[in-house]
């Protein structure tokens, strides 16, 4: 029995003694693999002032050499092939190739959609210059046949925010007046929305078919489809018109798009599809989701509010955003916490919310940047995050990315703007030197894998980085202004413009005027124009800057009524101070969301 018992206590005095072995080696592991991660992320902590300036230079002249090689081998012509060194016009030979033909129109569209870009870089003479040249060269007399969207987005947008640019009496970003100017942008913008204006004609649904000829006013029959983001996401860009001309056509037609895509949404889910029938009114597109399609309408709905002020748009916002959430949100529930999957927004069918797809798309990182102007900057932080680790996987963006597989599912990269407007805006948000490194990681591969002879190429193949032969003018208007403000931190739109401005879809600058507040055909809507300030009540002149808190807008009957805000606050909710010494999210959580993505196969 003694010998039993001997045996029986050291068994148990092994067993003991193996289990915190065990749970001990399991503890170190845990703090070997932390501090491995804060290892590995650590560098994200810092960035130099000096650093800061280099790459600011660096993506002034990413800009510059797109632009000047386009005015060198392409002006008069839409669009540059960096390749070959030449222009590009529609393809009049293949009228049904839409992915030119909807965009290029003959109208040199990346001289326009480069305008604000060249103001925002403090270059008040090419700025200059290049008005002269629009205002002497471009007609929309043109036996063309464009996509509504992307003239609306590109063209009328680029030529109302630099009118606005030349008018504005505070100019902020050195003179960018012009001698004798007489409204000529604002002439073309008028006149490029009036042959756009077919499109809404005759439309049982008040929705616009997606293609005009701006010549002779047809329509392309051959289509009856659109998309959400195609027909509603109009209203900016034609309400700006309307109110700087006094004709209301314009905001009508495109809100009457908006309130009827909202009408058509789903009663249970409330979410919307990604295609409908201009005709019928019937969804083809069933998949609801953040991306390409749909993206800009939940963005025009939020900015819309900012920039007009009408209650409205933020309840449909607001509730559009509840529906996303709601059915497109997967993981856990804070996005901060350490358990649980990381949070993803995921395609689905509209009408059930069930999941509908195993890809993301590359414009859907531009929510990102919603989420930072709604406020919401933990969930603005994780999904950029997800974005950041597919960049880093590939080198560059691919268009559509399969969460199940790990891999692309549409291959190509045509420099798009959408991951860098979020880092720009994370960065305002939260002042985080991580979004820093973001950037010059972005500028960086730009200049590694798409910087040709004379510009910058599309990628063909995320994979092995093999190029196309063209260079979209949303590069100079969005990817190029959007990298050098995330590193000029004097600029006037950081300093200030977050109080003052707005981006439209195309990241072209919009001021907050106290003219683009009134309908001036509707003086019983809005008749004064009132700051309030120690209860001391000033009327604003109608091209004054009114600084606005998003956060406090509030539309009454017959006033607009706008609380200053204290010199420190920004127009977005901000994280506190003591997070820009943190990593936005935690090194174990960039350590998850670079597995889930594949960047990193295993433990160290």
């Amino acid at each position: 029995m003694a010998i039993f018992i001997f045996i029986f206590s050291l068994l148990l005095f092994v067993f003991t003694i193996g289990y915190h072995l065990e749970s001990s080696i399991k503890i170190n592991n845990l703090n070997i693999t932390k501090i491995s991660n804060e290892q590995r992320y650590q560098h994200y902590l810092y960035f130099s002032r000096s650093e800061r300036l280099l790459y600011r230079e660096k993506a002034r002249e990413m800009f510059q050499f797109g632009y000047d090689n386009y005015m060198k081998y392409a002006f008069p012509q839409d669009e540059l092939d960096p390749i070959n060194c030449r222009g590009r016009g529609p393809d009049i030979e293949r009228p049904e190739n839409y992915n030119i033909n909807d965009v290029l129109g003959e109208f040199s569209l990346t001289l326009i959609d480069s305008l604000d870009t060249l103001a925002v870089m403090g270059n008040v003479s090419e700025f200059q210059q290049a008005v002269k040249l629009v205002i002497d060269h471009v007609r929309f007399d043109r036996n063309s046949t464009i996509q509504v969207f992307e003239a609306t987005i590109r063209v009328l947008g680029a030529l109302l925010s630099a009118h606005l640019l030349i008018i504005d009496p505070l100019q902020p970003f050195g003179n960018l007046t012009i001698e004798d100017y007489d409204n000529e942008l604002l002439d073309l913008a008028h006149d490029l929305a009036s042959r756009l204006l077919p499109a809404f004609e005759n439309t049982p649904q008040g929705l616009p078919y997606p293609r005009v000829n701006l010549m002779t006013g047809l329509v392309d029959g051959s289509r009856n489809d659109t998309s959400t983001a195609g027909a509603g996401s109009l209203s900016l860009e034609f309400s700006i018109l309307s109110r700087l001309v006094g004709d209301p056509v314009y905001e009508q037609v495109a809100r009457r798009a908006v309130n009827s895509l909202w009408d058509k949404r789903n009663n249970v889910t409330g979410l919307l599809g990604s295609v409908i029938d201009v005709n019928s009114g019937e969804w083809l597109g069933q998949l609801s989701g953040l991306g390409a399609g749909i993206d800009s309408f939940f963005e025009y709905l939020l900015k819309n509010y900012i920039l007009f002020g009408d209650e409205a748009d933020l309840r449909m916002f607001d509730d559009a955003y509840r529906s996303v959430t709601q059915y497109m949100r997967r993981g856990r529930v804070n996005c901060m916490d350490e358990e649980g999957i990381h949070p993803i927004f995921v395609n689905v069918n509209m009408h059930t919310g069930q999941l509908a797809t195993t890809w993301i798309d590359a414009l859907q990182a531009s929510f990102s940047a919603v989420q930072v102007l709604r406020g919401d900057i933990d969930e603005a932080i994780c999904l950029h995050a997800l974005y950041y680790s597919i960049w880093r996987k590939f080198g560059v963006l691919p268009e559509r990315f399969n969460w199940q597989i790990k891999m692309p599912d549409v291959l190509f990269y045509p420099l798009r703007p959408e991951f860098i407007e979020s880092t720009y805006f994370l960065y305002q948000a939260t002042k985080n030197p991580f979004y820093l490194h973001v950037g010059r990681d972005i500028l960086d591969n730009l200049n590694t894998y798409t910087k040709v002879e004379c510009g910058f190429a599309t990628v063909h193949d995320v994979r092995d980085k093999t190029l196309e032969d063209r260079m979209e003018s949303f590069f100079l208007s969005e990817t190029c202004k959007y990298l050098f403000l995330l590193f000029d931190e004097d600029n006037y739109l950081n300093q200030h413009g977050a109080n003052h401005y707005i981006f439209t879809t195309e990241a072209h600058i919009i001021p907050l005027m106290a003219k683009l507040r009134r309908k001036i055909w509707d003086l019983n809507e809005m008749t004064s124009y009132v700051e309030n300030t120690n209860d001391k009540q000033t009327y604003t002149h109608e091209h004054e800057l009114i600084n606005v808190n998003r956060d406090l807008i509030k539309v009454e009957k017959n006033i607009i009524s706008i609380k200053k805000k204290r010199a420190n606050q920004t127009s977005c909710q901000s994280r506190p101070i003591s997070h820009r010494h943190q990593l936005p999210l935690s090194a174990n959580l960039l350590y998850q969301v670079d597995e889930m993505v594949g960047v990193i196969t295993s433990q160290p």
